[in-house]
């Protein structure tokens, strides 16, 4: 059993189910992209739905079969022109019998600039974050400074015994039942207005752009050494893209 496997594909039926979107499918009727891997190499997967309530949701998965890794990653993203937050998961079974998660939301306008909003959206995942932060068996990733300042303060990333990547499968479906909460709500009225100036469309782009950039996440190296430049060109594309 893949644990970040069960976990992506359980959080991705629930946020399809709950905001409507609709897979965008390839040429051949399947996934919209698969970079198959030869000889028991490296593989690539990307999902892409779109419509409903949000803009689109992205779901990937990678595997170094070599190294019996497997990573999945979702990003689900609220309208542009919205100040409704984004939402992430990312997990990964490692072949040495660790486990890894980054869950957050992000926000759409800058929080110390905008308390009202941030005590709307986020502080509510407050009690979540404390609960995720003291199960037992969790420890730091090499996360940067720079990686730290692109997301929110109540992001949670860490490697983790198995115990403990089961047991942050409540934390996970709680942050994404939240973020789906907020954005059937909308944000409350007297909290647009305070963000009205925020040019929120631009911001968004600018801030996708950095996230996703090879010069910010080393990561995307190493996607491209598993699946080549243009598989990881078009996953990157679909999450800068808005």
């Amino acid at each position: 059993m893949i644990l970040s496997l069960e976990l992506s594909e359980k959080v991705l039926a629930h946020l399809v189910a709950a905001t409507g979107v609709t897979e965008v499918h390839g040429a051949d009727g399947g996934n919209l992209m698969v970079a198959q891997g030869v000889d028991g190499g490296p593989s690539g997967t990307m999902r892409l739905f779109t419509g409903g309530s949000i803009q689109k949701i992205v779901w990937t998965k990678l595997q170094v079969p070599a190294r019996d890794v497997t990573t999945c990653m979702i990003f689900a993203f609220s309208d542009p022109d919205s100040a409704l937050p984004h939402f992430t998961l990312d997990c990964a079974d490692h072949g040495d019998e660790s486990y890894a998660f980054h869950l957050d939301l992000m926000p759409r306008v800058e929080l110390a600039l905008n308390i009202d909003y941030m005590d709307e959206v986020f502080v509510p995942l407050s009690p979540l974050y404390e609960t995720g932060r003291a199960i037992e068996g969790m420890w730091a990733t090499g996360t940067t400074p720079r990686q730290f300042a692109m997301m929110s303060p109540w992001m949670l990333v860490n490697f983790c015994t198995e115990a403990a990547f089961r047991s942050m499968g409540e934390v996970v479906m709680d942050y994404a039942d939240h973020w789906i909460g907020v954005i059937n709500a909308g944000i409350s009225k007297s909290v647009q207005e305070n963000v009205s100036n925020t040019p929120l469309r631009e911001r968004d782009a600018q801030v996708r752009y950095n996230l996703f950039s090879p010069e910010i996440d080393p990561v995307w190296g190493r996607v491209e050494s598993m699946i080549g430049k243009e598989g990881s060109e078009l996953i990157r594309s679909n999450l800068q893209l808005i």
